[in-house]
């Protein structure tokens, strides 16, 4: 499998012979210039444009938004519902995906520690994408009790500060020194199997791959 990430909450998932993910496509109105992956599957954590431009991405793809299981191109999905606010009163999907038993978790624009259930309810993660900027998502302290709560083998951080974002998103910094890490150098992607997920818990950073 390879991961690649545009910044914010949008990835795109491949893995050969199966469907290929992306991930919350953004509009222009978050000051970066929207990628333009081609998918078979686009997921919207929550409808709003730093969320759900599926203008910009090629397809021909089906748009999955709302909570459900599903099994398109190989791939199995399923979708919780979650809150994108600590008031309750925005609604986020999570979505896990399950590529042959190598499985990923978007949390989308979560904004509180999932309940046990919920964690239950998405079953095991290898791969864990997580939001750590605030404004709305998860602090870097918020992030770092999901990560034990899941305990995946691989934690990649989005929705965080990067140059040309006009949102007020904390930095990367500030998530990886919550999680006692020093330095962390960045990777275009990430290219994963099953077989050479690490033991222990790791924190991979992505460049964001900008039009």
């Amino acid at each position: 499998m390879e991961i690649v990430w545009y910044g914010l909450n949008c990835f795109r998932l491949t893995e050969r012979g199966m469907a290929t993910v992306v991930t919350d496509p953004y509009g222009p109105e978050v000051g970066l210039n929207p990628p333009r992956p081609k998918a078979d599957i686009v997921t919207i954590s929550r409808s709003v444009p730093e969320c759900n431009a599926v203008r910009s991405v090629r397809g021909p793809f089906r748009v999955l938004d709302t909570p459900g299981e599903y099994e398109i191109g190989g791939v199995f999905i399923t979708a919780i519902a979650a809150y994108a606010d600590k008031k309750k009163g925005a609604l986020n999907t999570i979505f896990h995906f399950d590529y042959d038993g190598l499985t990923v978790c978007h949390l989308g624009h979560l904004g509180q520690v999932p309940t046990q259930s919920q964690v239950e309810a998405l079953g095991p993660v290898n791969i864990l994408l997580i939001p750590v900027g605030g404004d709305g998502g998860l602090t870097p302290a918020e992030a770092s009790e999901v990560i034990s709560l899941i305990e995946p083998s691989i934690v990649i951080p989005m929705w965080y500060k990067i140059p040309g974002l006009t949102l007020s998103l904390g930095t990367l910094n500030r998530f990886l020194k919550q999680m006692g890490v020093e330095k962390a150098e960045p990777q275009d992607s990430l290219k994963i199997g099953r077989g050479n997920l690490p033991e222990e818990t790791e924190i991979v950073v992505l460049a964001p791959k900008l039009e």
